[in-house]
């Protein structure tokens, strides 16, 4: 799967999670950069692209995320 896939389907778990169909991510997308993208929206979010993958993200790598483009690439990583 190319990294513009995951984004299309990164941007439709985005948009149901935070209820905004304005939400458009990109490599450098933080918690900082969506208003309600707080501790609990976090994990709700999380669930929801471990489902939406059908993969399960491990402690550290969700602790240390830093950007959607991370996430991206341990999803690009997952699916090899």
């Amino acid at each position: 799967m190319e990294k513009d896939k995951i984004y299309e389907r990164l941007n439709t778990v985005f948009r149901d999670i935070f209820d905004d169909e304005t939400i458009s991510v990109n490599e450098n997308t933080t918690s900082d950069d969506i208003e309600d993208w707080d501790s609990l929206e976090n994990i709700n979010l999380i669930v929801a692209i471990e489902q939406e993958f059908g993969m399960k993200f491990n402690m550290n790598e969700v602790t240390t995320m830093k950007n959607v483009g991370e996430m991206v690439n341990i999803i690009l990583s997952r699916l090899k």
